[in-house]
Formats: structure tokens, C-alpha cells, sequence
């Protein structure tokens, strides 16, 4: 079945001058990214079939992310082109232990608008993900993405979530933050968080104390990634860890999409009543091949570069 990202497509400006900061950097490498433009290609290179919901300005780097997407196999129709705002950037540095940070200038992704999700033919869709912080910025996508949501309940879409959490886009604001992701971890199937994540939706100092917290609040399926140390898998009111495999990271940009991407890929060849009734081995299974996708992309320098040397085959 047909998987649906929505959120924000943008444009990384990566400092190639490792271990310097922002400000220190002179040196710049030009990427296509954003977190759900990044499941989309995932999804792709893995051979999913799969569409992005998105917007970008009408300059070469919409062009640009338009075209990468189309490269990978990602249907477009739902990448619209907006009149009067310039394409989204992320400046981002990345330091000597492959950590990242980055920092957002805002453009056209944020307007994508409710009509924009209503002109979306969900007949084919079996998935949609939500994978973007910025959708919970005041504005037009915030607004679409409430209304996506009430309507895979409606039809019964099986939803999947990745918070994405930036503190730089809610310096002053991370109770909003959390209150809003809240809605959506209470009502998707499944969803993906990071340990810091954890525990700061669950307002908790400890990944035991967090795990607990989401194991009693939610209903979904859940994993929190943890780095070298796998992924913590919660599945019907218990929780497991699944080993990932041992690399040499060069850059965790993508890692986080890459996981939920092949997580995405796998349930889409299942019908939704087989989703509902896999075992733990079966999950376990699923998330093993999940964390192989999510390390395999930190061995490469920019997410897209990484993707086009993603397929199926790592999971044989």
C-alpha cells in the first residue's frame, strides 16, 4: 500500500569544516533534506511506493528538491510550488563525534494549507507519516496537519509519528511542543521517539521512568532510538531492546528517517489487519532491519548521499 509524508522539504547548508561552529565555518555543501522529505527517499530507495506532501518556493532549490525527490522514485504531486515564499534552509554543522547542529531559516514549507491536503487523493494511502516539528509552528501547515490527522482517523489510515524535536524552533516554547505532539502520540498506530525525546515529552530524568510513562499513556506501537546501543521497542505494555550493528559513523543526519523509513516500507507490504496481529517476532524482526537502515546511513555524509546506496538487500 501507498505511504503519505507530510511536512517540511528544505534545503541543508552543511559546514564541511568539521568540528567548527557555525559561525567559525566558511565552507558550505548544499543538500536537499527535511525530516519527512528524508522518510519519503528512504522509503523510495527501499523500494516503497511512496508520495510527499510538501511545499517550496518557486527558485532553483525547490526545483531542486522537486527533482531529488523525483529521482528517488517519490510521487510529487503533492510537492507544490508556493508563489511568495523563498524555499526553507537549515544551516548545519557537524562535530568531530558526527552530532549535529543546526539552525532554521523558515520559508515556504509552513504554507502548506489545508486546501493543499484536501486536493490529496487518499484512496490508495494505507500509511501516512508525520514526521516534522515544524508542522507545529504557528501557521498554515499546523493547521493542515490537525486536519490530515482527523482524517486518516476518519478513514482509518494507519498513522505513523516522529516528533522530531528542534529546541531551536521552541526556545520559549516547549510546552507547546510537547502539549501538541501529545495529540498525536495519543491517536497514531505507531511512533518513534529519541531517549532525550523521551524524556522530555514524558517530563521524566531517566529512559526507564520515560518508557514507563509512554508504555501507560499510549497505545501504539513504539521505539525510542538509542544510538550504539539499538532501539528500545515497546509493544503491548512491554519493552524490549533490539541490537543495531556495530559502524564508524561519519554523519547521523538521516539515521532517525532512515529507521522510520524502513519500518514504514516493511508494514506497507502488509494489509492493515496483519499490522494489527504481528507478533513480537515479527516486530523484532521488523526493527532489526530498521536499525541496519538507520546505521548504514551514518557511514555517509549528508542523507541523500547516503539513501542512494539504500536498498533492500541489507535486510537479506
Amino acid at each position: 500500500m501507498k505511504i503519505l509524508c507530510i511536512g517540511e522539504a528544505l534545503i541543508d547548508m552543511i559546514c564541511t569544516d568539521k568540528g567548527m561552529s557555525l559561525s567559525e565555518g566558511s565552507n558550505f555543501l548544499k543538500k536537499t533534506g527535511g525530516a519527512p522529505t528524508n522518510v519519503a527517499a528512504a522509503i523510495a530507495a527501499l523500494g516503497g511506493e511512496v508520495d510527499l506532501a510538501a511545499k517550496v518556493g518557486k527558485d532553483p532549490f525547490g526545483k531542486q528538491l522537486i527533482q531529488t525527490m523525483e529521482s528517488f522514485g517519490v510521487g510529487t504531486q503533492a510537492m507544490l510550488v508556493d508563489q511568495h515564499h523563498f524555499t526553507t534552509f537549515a544551516f548545519v554543522s557537524l562535530m568531530h563525534d558526527g552530532e549535529r547542529d543546526f539552525v532554521f531559516n523558515r520559508g515556504a514549507d509552513g504554507q502548506l494549507s489545508i486546501d493543499d491536503v484536501d486536493a490529496i487523493n487518499l484512496n490508495n494511502v494505507g500509511i501516512i507519516h508525520f514526521g516534522s516539528a515544524t508542522g507545529f509552528l504557528p501557521g498554515p501547515l499546523q493547521a493542515a496537519y490537525l486536519h490530515l490527522l482527523q482524517k486518516a482517523l476518519h478513514h482509518k489510515i494507519y498513522i505513523s509519528f516522529d516528533p522530531n524535536y528542534r529546541h531551536l524552533l521552541f526556545p520559549n516554547n516547549t510546552d507547546s511542543f510537547v502539549s501538541q505532539s501529545w495529540h498525536f502520540l495519543r491517536h497514531c498506530n505507531f511512533f518513534k521517539v529519541s531517549d532525550e525525546e523521551a524524556m522530555l515529552l514524558t517530563n521524566t530524568a531517566s529512559l526507564e521512568d520515560a518508557t514507563a510513562v509512554l508504555l501507560k499513556e499510549t497505545t501504539g506501537v513504539f521505539t525510542i532510538t538509542l544510538g550504539k546501543d539499538g532501539t528500545l521497542l515497546g509493544l503491548n505494555g512491554q519493552q524490549y531492546i533490539i541490537e543495531s550493528i556495530p559502524i564508524k559513523p561519519v554523519d547521523t543526519t538521516g539515521a532517525g528517517d532512515a529507521f522510520v523509513g524502513a519500518v514504514l516500507y516493511q508494514l506497507s507490504h502488509l494489509e492493515q489487519s496483519a499490522i494489527q496481529t504481528l507478533s513480537l517476532d515479527d516486530w523484532n524482526k521488523i526493527i532489526l532491519n530498521a536499525n541496519k537502515a538507520g546505521a548504514r546511513t551514518c557511514e555517509y555524509m549528508g542523507a541523500m548521499e547516503a539513501f542512494k546506496y539504500l536498498n533492500n538487500q541489507i535486510f537479506k
